[in-house]
Parts: C-alpha cells; sequence; structure tokens
C-alpha cells in the first residue's frame, strides 16, 4: 500500500513538473530572394521584398518575443517589415553556434522566437533543437520554407510543423 501511495505520488508528481515545462516556439525563416548583384552580401529583389512583406501577413497576428537575423543584408532585410510591425528591433546572430541557440532558447524560455538564416544554417538550427538529423539544406532557389519548432528544452520538441510562404 505505501509503495503504491509512493509510486503514485511519484507519478503525479513528474506529471506535474512535465506540464509546467515553458514552450519555446522557434519560426526559422530562410531569407527571401536576393538580387544578384555580384557581391558576397547582395540585397533582395523585387520578389525577395514582396516575400518579406508576405511574412508580416503571415506572422501580423503572432506573438513575436525576439526577431533574430544574420549579418548580411538579404536576411536583415527580409525580417525588417515583420520587425518593424512588431516594433521589435532585429537582433545579430553567428550562424552554426550552439550556443547562439541555447542562449537565445535560454533567454525567451515560453515565447516565440522568429530567426532569419540561410537554406544550410536554418535546417541545421531544426536539427538542432529537435536532436535529430532529419532536415536537409533548402535548394539554393528555394525561398519559400520556414520551419515551427515548439521545443520544451534543447532535444525534446512538441511540435514541428513544415510550411511555406
Amino acid at each position: 500500500m505505501i509503495r503504491s501511495i509512493f509510486i503514485l505520488t511519484l507519478l503525479l508528481a513528474t506529471k506535474s513538473a512535465i506540464g509546467q515545462e515553458k514552450i519555446t516556439t522557434f519560426i526559422l525563416v530562410r531569407h527571401a530572394e536576393k538580387a544578384n548583384d555580384g557581391t558576397n552580401d547582395p540585397d533582395l529583389e523585387e520578389k525577395g521584398i514582396a516575400r518579406a512583406n508576405h511574412l508580416v501577413d503571415i506572422l501580423g497576428k503572432t506573438s513575436v518575443d525576439a526577431i533574430y537575423s544574420t549579418a548580411f543584408k538579404r536576411t536583415r532585410n527580409t525580417v525588417a517589415p515583420l520587425a518593424k510591425a512588431k516594433g521589435i528591433e532585429v537582433a545579430g546572430y553567428e550562424a552554426f553556434k550552439v550556443e547562439e541557440i541555447e542562449k537565445m532558447l535560454k533567454k525567451h524560455a515560453g515565447g516565440t522566437v522568429v530567426i532569419c538564416g540561410h537554406s544550410n544554417n536554418i535546417p541545421w538550427i531544426a536539427n538542432l533543437l529537435t536532436g535529430k538529423e532529419q532536415y536537409k539544406d533548402f535548394e539554393d532557389s528555394d525561398y519559400k520554407n520556414f520551419i515551427v519548432v515548439s521545443v520544451l528544452k534543447k532535444g525534446k520538441v512538441s511540435n514541428v510543423t513544415w510550411l511555406t510562404y
């Protein structure tokens, strides 16, 4: 009897602790169409500007706590309209740095974070958050993808949704 009560108490305590875990939502966006200007840091082309504005339409009613971008014009300008609409300053991050994503997860626990990156580092972030190597690099000509990852903690997710816009 005492053993049964102990096990029941342990199960209830575990369930209660799990129920209190904060879910942090990461919206991982590949930058919009870039101009072909012969530089390593091109801006968005006209179609990319339209896609960046469309991101505002998609996420306009979504609560967003932070927006991050790599230092390139194409990534910053993809999320600039959303940042303006939300009244949030775009913060920088360095691609492929585990500690950068871990800091975001800790700093914005329970919130929603938009991260804009590239065809190779957006799938990398999704893999890091999920703890699985299941997302491959996007094709260079594919600008329409974004991945929404609901994270309890790194490697433990409650949901992953792959969308296009």
